[in-house]
């Protein structure tokens, strides 16, 4: 059954054969909601390095599903249970939905929830995500926009913000110490440069494309390193740079082979390097394990706690997402297209309702 005053169809995109193209087309509108969820009538939705796990078949992804998980909306109905949201407030996306509540992830720190082994699924990953007319989320998850960030700004932050967020909560690097970013010119690098900077933190930015390099310059980085320059000649410069230790720790967000071991070896002993991107293998030398007794954490993205402290901080700071806007669904083969040539700056971002985008930009 339709949510009242909601139409029966909408434009979807969706998944229905990997490794074959979207297929974009009208779909069943959600039905009644749980009690925990919201509906939102989807503004602006960006695309994720995830979002082409998901066409690859990565995941066991039960199709057709609606892509994009990281998107953004207005509230339009609420389930039972949900009081804090109401029809009208300006939402960023929650990713994970409807987690048990019971077992031990549940039960423990609110950021532990996301790694709910009985959770329904991530939205745009397992469930139907952001590149709709209309999505539906979890309230338990999701996060108000402050009035100084757009919906264009906060849909790119619901995963790559959310994620770059916690891998810098997870490395524990305080004001004045030293973090290094491997990957720091995309979608996720240049908002940890960002984020780390406002927290006065000495960022060190390290990437191998002409693109990243400029874009990691644009958002403020003082100290950034070509990795083609070779990891050896990267790991002499870091050291220079920290009186000849190395960055108390490392984030990792580039799936090249080489990347973790780079964001290990940049590290002094006994630092931290965490761990958020996603290739099928991490590989690391031996020897920072054993020698250099460099600790690997993973991360995935955040907790509601978490998500809605980075936008405010994004808000507090004017952190800039980087994007290149698409408008309408019928745009998003066209932002894979940019995002497979190897030139693209940021994030791919579709505005869905443009109508509301641009009275959004208006007062923003």
């Amino acid at each position: 059954m339709a949510i009242e005053g909601i139409p029966s169809e909408m434009l979807a995109v969706q998944v229905v054969e990997f490794n074959q193209p979207y297929k974009i087309h009208k779909v069943p509108t959600p039905p009644a909601l749980k009690e925990y969820e919201i509906l939102l009538k989807t503004v602006v939705a960006s695309l994720c390095h995830t979002d082409f796990m998901v066409l690859e078949g990565k995941f066991p992804t039960q199709l057709p599903c609606t892509a994009s998980h990281e998107g953004t909306g207005i509230v339009k109905a609420v389930g039972s249970k949900v009081n804090n949201f109401k029809v009208g407030d300006r939402v960023m996306s929650g990713v994970p939905k409807n987690a048990c509540g019971k077992c031990y992830n549940c039960t423990g720190p609110n950021d532990w929830h996301q790694y709910c082994p009985n959770l329904e699924g991530h939205i745009g990953v397992f469930t139907n995500g952001a590149f709709a007319e209309y999505h539906v989320v979890d309230s338990r998850t999701s996060c108000h926009i402050p009035d100084q960030v757009s919906f264009a700004s906060a849909a790119p932050l619901a995963c790559a913000g959310c994620t770059i967020y916690r891998a810098l909560m997870v490395s524990s690097v305080k004001g004045g110490e030293w973090l290094a970013i491997v990957g720091a010119g995309g979608g996720l690098g240049h908002l940890g440069i960002q984020f780390a900077q406002a927290k006065g933190i000495n960022v060190v930015a390290i990437d191998a494309r002409d693109e990243a390099l400029a874009l990691c310059k644009e958002v403020g980085a003082k100290h950034i390193f070509d990795a083609r320059d070779g990891q050896e000649k990267v790991v002499e410069r870091v050291q220079a740079l920290t009186d000849g230790l190395g960055v108390h720790a490392a984030i990792n967000v580039s799936d090249h082979p080489t990347a973790a071991d780079t964001a290990c070896a940049v590290t002094r002993m006994h630092g931290t390097m965490v761990q958020a991107a996603q290739p099928d293998r991490v590989s690391v030398a031996f020897q920072e394990l054993v020698f250099r007794d460099i600790r690997i954490k993973g991360t995935l993205i955040a907790g509601q706690d978490y998500s809605q402290q980075m936008l405010n901080d994004a808000a507090k700071h004017n952190i800039k997402v980087e994007t290149n806007l698409f408008y309408g669904l019928d745009a998003v083969p066209k932002m894979l297209e940019l995002a497979h040539s190897g030139k693209m700056q940021g994030k791919a971002v579709c505005v869905v309702d443009q109508a509301e985008f641009e009275r959004d930009t208006a007062t923003v």
